[in-house]
């Protein structure tokens, strides 16, 4: 573990985690590869590893043990006070739990069979899942995505630090595969102290230029980090989306001012929940600030449009260490013929173009594309092709 205090921001808890095994390490651990228990992990279980390992879920070393499972669930802190708003767990059938032993190690294989990690199994305990959906979700429909997640997943949280021992390039982003150690070195490269942080599993749209270029008129850099781990069924590729991406920095923004790195979490779609955590993240990267909008990481009518807002007012700044940038749903204003929220235009409601995600999509879907007022022409091209909609030119 190494202490980044020299950065504009310390990472939570104090100190960058390091649990990416070294060469020794990992002779040692492969040596002992025929003869450890082994337990299979799921894509998303996969993604916490590795982001345990690089330092982007500081000050977690492993996944958690019941003591702050139970806290952060239902309290959003871990045992020791520390806030943490998201359950991070390794869950396994009985059948799988009962021949492991505490204080024993544990092989972790990916869908491959590939030998990728190992935990330091430290304790094995049953959970009540409906009380994660309610606590974390704030329901226990089974058709929130993030509690059907919960209900499928084993009965058993294994619990331990990890060694991650293999990862692999990015199949299609390996140049934005940027771990929170090398993102806080570009951010001192750059002069940067403060850094704001975006965080988006959709195609870059108007609303959202509008409020990032807000938000860079007050700190020196912006860290444009979409998520490309694992998303629902219906939601925009990660390939498109970083195309989208591309476009916007290359045509919008100034070049010198924004860094693109991929954030290889899972959506959790927890809402408030999860804006806290998204914010955790992002000052583990090196952010100070971090933007938060209308219904963030929410899914169908589960959570009330700023939720997410207001759930920051349940924490002390100084204990979060990263200030949150509070934005209202921005829309294309027709009477100003410009971007702007209720704060900043006279216009009625029938005079505001605004669309979501899902209605993005769902416009898509249909062969239609957004109006230019809601997305740049090349990004509505873009999508265009991908689509296979043909009518549409620049």
């Amino acid at each position: 573990m190494t202490s980044d205090r020299i950065d504009g921001i310390a990472p939570h808890g104090g100190q960058l985690i390091n649990r990416i095994a070294n060469h020794a390490q990992r002779l040692e651990f492969l040596d002992k590869a025929d003869f450890l228990p082994r337990v299979q992990l799921d894509e998303r279980a996969v993604s916490d590893l590795q982001m345990i390992a690089i330092g982007a879920f500081s000050p977690l070393t492993g996944f958690m043990a019941q003591a702050d499972y139970q806290s952060v669930v239902d309290n959003m802190r871990l045992s020791n006070g520390l806030p943490w708003s998201i359950p991070i767990t390794l869950s396994v059938s009985e059948e799988v739990a009962a021949p492991l032993k505490e204080g024993s190690l544990v092989r972790l294989d990916d869908k491959s069979d590939r030998f990728i990690g190992v935990l330091e199994l430290s304790q094995k305990y049953r959970y009540d899942k409906i009380r994660e959906a309610v606590s974390v979700y704030r329901t226990d429909d089974e058709a929130h995505p993030g509690v059907a997640v919960v209900y499928n997943q084993g009965e058993v949280n294994l619990a331990g630090s990890i060694w991650l021992l293999h990862r692999d390039p990015h199949p299609l982003f390996p140049d934005y595969q940027i771990d929170p150690a090398k993102s806080r070195e570009l951010f001192r490269e750059n002069g940067w102290r403060t850094v704001v942080g975006f965080q988006t599993r959709n195609p870059i749209h108007r609303a959202h230029e509008y409020i990032i270029k807000c938000a860079l008129e007050i700190v020196d850099g912006l860290f444009l980090h979409p998520l490309v781990g694992v998303t629902k069924s219906d939601d925009i590729s990660a390939e498109v989306r970083m195309r989208c991406y591309e476009i916007m920095l290359e045509l919008y923004f100034p070049e010198s001012r924004v860094i693109l790195a991929i954030n290889p979490a899972s959506m959790r779609y927890a809402g408030p929940r999860e804006a806290i955590f998204h914010a955790l993240i992002r000052k583990n990267y090196g952010c100070t600030h971090f933007i938060v909008g209308r219904d963030h990481a929410g899914v169908g009518d589960y959570y009330g449009t700023y939720d997410a807002q207001y759930i920051f007012d349940e924490f002390e700044p100084k204990e979060l260490g990263i200030m949150p940038l509070k934005f209202e749903h921005a829309f294309y204003c027709k009477r100003t013929l410009q971007m702007a929220t209720t704060k900043t235009s006279p216009s009625r409601p029938e005079e505001r173009i605004h669309l979501s995600g899902t209605k993005v999509r769902e416009m898509l879907r249909r062969g239609e594309l957004p109006p230019p007022e809601f997305s740049r022409p090349e990004v509505a091209a873009e999508l265009a092709k991908v689509m296979n909609i043909t009518q549409y030119e620049i």
